[in-house]
């Protein structure tokens, strides 16, 4: 089965609204000729409705970085899936490695968000992966597993055709190093192989999983040409229009 190419650029805490208007602009004039290829951006909250008024007319779907499960109330800080959809954002990432690593998300809060996301018309992407201390340990799988496991508990089959699966091995995260195709693929593969577990081949065979890691112009073609990867959730390379829309037209190019 052939799925499409999912590029998502997570712009993480970067970019003023000025600057966040500046590079979705460039963004969407060097996508234009773009047609199968999914583009997702995913700018700061503070400047989601100001990204969207640049891309609303064009082929780039707006996501959200993070949000929370609950609908509404005194949650200081916190912003809500209700809010998000106001912005016109559609998707939102959920359970980035550094929101588990420095916020304390934990496989239960991601299953949260999850629900609530869903329930809102929010397509979440959900991330996944292990550090290099359990990479080394040679428990990736199990790690992974845990992870997965924990995201889709009570999730209803129909309501994976919305969900993304994120790979990210937390030791290629701004680093510059990336997992190989062959390290990565193998992860993909086995994450598949869960999902059919959990719930039946033809979902497995049809879940979008984007690798994020240190995914740049240069590595972007061998990560993708993978079967088993369907995209890539892209860090530092997204936050320039040229290497950014870079990857957006090799993925296309794939997608042939």
């Amino acid at each position: 089965m052939k799925r499409s190419i999912v590029i998502a650029g997570n712009w993480k805490m970067h970019k003023t609204n000025s600057e966040a208007l500046q590079l979705a602009n460039q963004i969407r004039m060097k996508t234009t000729d773009i047609q199968k290829t999914r583009m997702i951006i995913c700018p700061p909250f503070t400047a989601l409705s100001v990204v969207y008024e640049v891309i609303k007319d064009s082929a780039i779907h707006l996501g959200a970085q993070n949000m929370f499960w609950e609908k509404e109330g005194a949650y200081t800080g916190e912003i809500s899936a209700g809010m998000l959809k106001s912005t016109g954002a559609d998707y939102v990432i959920i359970g980035h490695s550094e929101r588990r690593q420095y916020f304390g998300e934990t496989d239960e809060t991601v299953n949260k968000k999850v629900k609530a996301a869903l329930e809102n018309g929010l397509k979440p992407i959900i991330c996944v992966g292990e550090t290099l201390e359990q990479r080394e340990e040679n428990i990736t799988i199990q790690v992974v597993g845990k992870q997965i496991r924990g995201a889709f508990a009570d999730i209803a089959e129909e309501d994976m055709q919305n969900i993304i699966v994120a790979y990210e091995p937390i030791w290629a995260i701004g680093t510059g190093k990336t997992a190989t195709p062959e390290q990565a693929e193998e992860v993909h593969a086995e994450i598949r192989k869960m999902v059919a577990d959990l719930f039946n081949d033809t979902v497995a065979e049809s879940l979008i999983i984007q690798y994020g890691g240190s995914v740049k112009p240069e590595n972007a073609q061998s990560l993708l040409s993978q079967q088993d990867i369907d995209g890539a959730l892209v860090g530092g390379a997204c936050l320039k229009a040229d290497s950014f829309s870079s990857i957006i037209h090799i993925a296309e190019e794939l997608n042939k």
